[in-house]
């Protein structure tokens, strides 16, 4: 795909997250997902909306493109977003396995805007003990029997 199909996507990105502004939706973040050249799902942040601190531009344009595809995996899909994605979103775009993003604002232009994820960041690399929001593991060797489970299956889809 040349530069000049990829602005387009991205440009259409920027519009969503315009919209979604000015339709008082969310906040100003718009995706837009496609294959072979052709948008085959978009997604706005819904946060407020809907009350779903997940409901990002990017986890529902993923999930829209899923549905789409009939698959959990976005293979030979490109992600256009308008602006650099959070952890949690860049963790499930990674998960969906698209082979490219693409964004337009920075993590820092967020933040100046008051979307401020270097917390998370900052957090995720602390031991358990040290983080804010306590940590605490519990029952691993109870939890394990469904990892064994899962690890004998034969009735299983690897992801």
């Amino acid at each position: 795909m040349n530069i000049d199909q990829q602005k387009v996507f991205m440009r259409e990105a920027i519009r969503l997250s315009m919209e979604n502004v000015q339709s008082g939706n969310g906040g100003p973040f718009g995706a837009v997902i496609v294959k072979n050249g052709k948008i085959i799902a978009i997604g706005v942040n819904k946060v407020t909306k809907s009350n779903d601190p997940t409901a990002h531009a990017e986890i529902n344009a993923i999930r829209n493109a899923c549905k789409t595809l009939d698959s959990f995996q976005l293979d030979e899909c490109e992600i256009y977003c308008s602006c650099e994605p959070c952890p949690m979103c860049l963790g499930a775009i990674y998960w969906a396995r698209p082979k490219a993003i693409y964004f337009a604002n920075t993590k820092k232009d967020a933040a100046e805007i008051n979307f401020d994820d270097n917390f998370i960041y900052h957090e995720m690399k602390l031991p358990f003990p040290e983080r804010k929001l306590p940590t605490i593991q519990l029952l691993r060797d109870e939890a394990q029997s469904a990892f064994i489970q899962w690890q004998e299956s034969d009735d299983k889809i690897d992801y």
